[in-house]
């Protein structure tokens, strides 16, 4: 939803700010006021095409700077930067962005519905989503695309199978290169860590030993060994313990601290005796370390890592030694894959066919309550030429097929020249059937195109009704269609020291009221004519407070959630 638009030096506008509301907001003005300008601002906005002469006279850049809300509440500042060259540039929030991304970004924030390079719904693409929207297939979509996706694995794992038979086979002895590698070093997990203890015992075991020599010695064995002297303390504690009781716990240890200290003793000599002060050995650790060293480099950066590696190795192997074998168990797979996504399809393009039909005569229906009575409308199904063209989508596009004036063949909805025209197609398909998420911004200009009277008041009673659901931005020029909206804006030019200006205001009660007067009779505004906007105003009132009610009721639901 658009919150909040700025435009700098854009045409005839200087500076101009506006924020708009949710539902239907209109915005009137003379011809040529520039109420266009604002639209092609968004256009920009939403990666139109940008020129130099888009840019005020005088100025050196023209720049459009908006706040969009996004479905999920999170807000998005664009920004969009025309130089008097003609070079352009993007921004989102800050971030620099091409056209390319600005447009796909804002896909799901605008429709711009009345300038043909906008046009979204102009996309076959998008046809078949309408269609489906209208038909109620979404569960038989979300199964074809379920399937197609089944459908597109096992295709990937086949293809993978199907390599050639001389890059399998020059895979193959890379594979076995790479496992005989690993295999002659036969590496063990924590082997390298055990090896690297060993060698810092090896590379230090004349200090080590002299360590636990003079460590046994002092304890064990010496002159001044301190097991031997331990005897006299005890002999003097068992006194002390004799005139007093608080010495018996220490007495009582005795026994354990003996011996762990003789336990010590008799490690140090066995420990001593064990190390090998051996320079091959200390090389033959060296050199082992070394090979798990040049593994880990080559296929992990751990001991762990490499192991999974040589099981990698084999399995791969394995499915190029056993290809022939398990491409047949893989193509019985994907013929499997094939009949259910062909079924599954087959039931959508049924539901398709039967609903085409009906989409057309709907939308003829409601084009002839827009001043379109006499068009006639198809829905054509194309089914695809090979199973190349099957997608997620099923075995077939839809594009629809408008003839607005009697005699003349039904062409492609794109190929209509009437913006006017385009832009009630586009009204008529959006209230029967609409992909588009709650709170998208729609804009409509040339709406009003060629109408007047009951047929404008059907067109402002469908604009106000696609505002419950999204936020509508109309441009016209009929009063039938101005007093449906729920807010107003009046766009006004001017000339100031010689030079033109656009302006724009929101406009409500007596201001609008002489609005919508001025829409009728022109610049002068007669009391009948005064009293004939306020009745207009009135008799749309009930109408608009019930939409703004569905806003409040659900701006109030969000709060609480």
């Amino acid at each position: 939803m658009l919150r909040f638009i700025s435009i700098q030096h854009l045409a005839v506008i200087d500076r101009l700010e506006l924020e708009f509301e949710r539902g239907l907001n209109v915005l009137t003005g003379e011809t040529g006021a520039g109420k266009s300008i604002v639209v092609g601002a968004v256009g920009l906005l939403v990666g139109g095409r940008a020129s130099a002469d888009l840019v005020r006279t005088g100025e050196e850049n023209a720049v459009v700077e908006a706040v969009f809300e996004a479905a999920d509440g999170r807000e998005m500042i664009i920004r969009r930067e025309v130089s008097a060259q003609g070079r352009s540039r993007a921004s989102v929030d800050g971030a620099l962005v091409t056209s390319g991304a600005l447009r796909e970004l804002c896909g799901d924030l605008v429709d711009l519905h009345g300038q043909h390079e906008h046009q979204v719904l102009l996309d076959p693409a998008a046809h078949l989503d309408l269609l489906d929207e209208f038909a109620g297939a979404n569960g038989e979509r979300e199964s074809v695309a379920a399937a197609f996706a089944s459908m597109q694995r096992i295709r990937s794992e086949r293809d993978r199978l199907m390599t050639g038979e001389r890059e399998k086979a020059a895979r193959a002895d890379f594979l076995s290169f790479q496992l005989a590698e690993i295999e002659r070093v036969a590496p063990k997990r924590g082997e390298d860590e055990e090896l690297a203890a060993a060698r810092q015992v090896l590379a230090n075991a004349d200090k080590l030993q002299r360590l636990c020599a003079d460590a046994y010695e002092s304890l064990y064995e010496g002159d001044q060994a301190a097991l031997p002297a331990l005897g006299n303390v005890w002999r003097k504690l068992g006194d002390l313990a004799a005139l007093d009781a608080r010495f018996g716990p220490y007495l009582d240890a005795r026994t354990s601290v003996k011996s762990q200290l003789e336990d010590l003793a008799f490690f140090l000599r066995s420990y001593s005796a064990a190390i090998e002060a051996s320079p091959a050995k200390l090389q033959e650790v060296e050199d082992r370390l070394a090979l798990l060293e040049r593994l880990k480099k080559k296929h992990g950066p751990s001991m762990d890592e490499v192991i999974a590696r040589a099981e990698q190795l084999k399995r791969e192997l394995h499915d190029i030694e056993h290809a022939t074998e398990r491409r047949a168990e893989v193509d019985a797979s994907l013929e499997r894959a094939r009949r259910d996504y062909l079924q599954a399809a087959a039931q959508l393009s049924h539901k398709r066919g039967r609903a085409a039909g009906e989409f057309a005569r709907a939308i003829e229906k409601s084009l002839a309550d827009l001043a379109m009575n006499r068009t006639r409308c198809e829905v054509r199904l194309l089914n695809a030429d090979s199973e190349s063209e099957w997608t997620d989508r099923g075995v077939e596009q839809a594009e629809f097929y408008i003839s607005p004036n009697p005699g003349e063949d039904v062409k492609p909805l794109a190929r209509i020249a009437s913006g006017g025209e385009l832009s009630r197609v586009m009204l008529a398909l959006k209230t029967l059937a609409s992909t588009d998420g709650p709170g998208k911004t729609l804009i409509f200009d040339e709406v009003d195109a060629g109408i007047g009277g009951a047929v404008a008041d059907v067109v402002g009673a469908r604009l106000q009704r696609l505002g419950r659901t999204f936020q509508v931005l109309c441009i016209t020029h009929l009063p039938q269609i101005a007093a449906y909206g729920t807010t107003h804006y009046r766009i006004v030019k001017s000339v100031r020291s010689g030079r033109t200006l656009t302006g724009v205001t929101r406009v409500a009660g007596r201001e609008r009221e002489e609005e919508l007067a001025r829409m009728i009779g022109g610049a002068d505004v007669s009391a009948a004519v005064l009293t004939s906007a306020r009745e207009m105003l009135s008799s749309r009132h009930k109408s608009r407070d019930v939409a703004k009610g569905e806003y409040k009721a659900k701006g109030e639901s969000e709060t609480r959630r």
